[in-house]
């Protein structure tokens, strides 16, 4: 983190604890000019075993937590303001096990058209970056042996155009550009980061 940057636990799954980040953005910056709503889980389930627990977790975090981030951001937001929301590549693709995951990613994505045509007004542009599979330490919370991360890692890799998976850092880069002037006429859209595995 940089030098002079400021750090504010929040869970995007209690409102309350939103409603106190805000204000906290609001009293120590006076506003808002970027949102990265990056908060989500994974967990893996076919839908013939997925419970009732497991659907409402998903979608109260990656879903309802990411609603009310956005609309808890809108009144610390200035006009001019990009808002990036993390979905997936995977929303156009069938992937098994991951059925109620990308049914979350792809409202997200839908909640990012809505919510662009809803601020055009405020010149506030709003933005999806669907990651495909990045090293990260998601992967083990996916798995139950580092013998299975290996093999995930390896086999995921085998199935990207590129040959390999995708490090955090582009990802960063990525929503570097969405968030600066050099996306300034990009509202509405989906940037794919997934080393052509969902196009080729």
């Amino acid at each position: 983190m940089r030098r002079g940057a400021t750090a504010i636990q929040a869970d995007i799954s209690d409102l309350g604890s939103l409603d106190r980040l805000f204000e906290t953005v609001q009293n120590e910056e006076g506003g808002l000019d970027i949102l990265v709503a990056n908060a989500g889980v994974v967990e893996l389930s076919s839908i013939r075993d997925a419970s009732e627990d497991h659907f409402d977790k998903m979608f109260d975090i990656n879903v309802k937590g990411t609603y009310f981030t956005v609309q808890g951001a809108l009144p610390t937001m200035r006009d001019g303001g990009s808002i990036i929301l993390l979905s997936t590549c995977m929303t156009s693709k069938g992937t098994p096990g991951y059925s109620v995951y990308n049914a979350t990613k792809a409202a997200v994505r839908s909640l990012a058209r809505s919510a662009a045509a809803e601020l055009l007004a405020n010149k506030i542009r709003v933005n999806t970056l669907s990651p495909g599979p990045i090293d990260t330490p998601i992967i083990e919370s996916q798995v139950t042996t580092p013998e299975e991360a290996a093999a995930y890692r390896t086999n995921s890799a085998a199935n990207v155009p590129l040959g390999r998976l995708g490090r955090p850092e582009e990802l960063a880069s990525a929503a570097l550009f969405l968030a600066s002037d050099e996306s300034s006429f990009s509202t509405g859209t989906d940037l794919v980061v997934d080393g052509g595995l969902t196009q080729l």
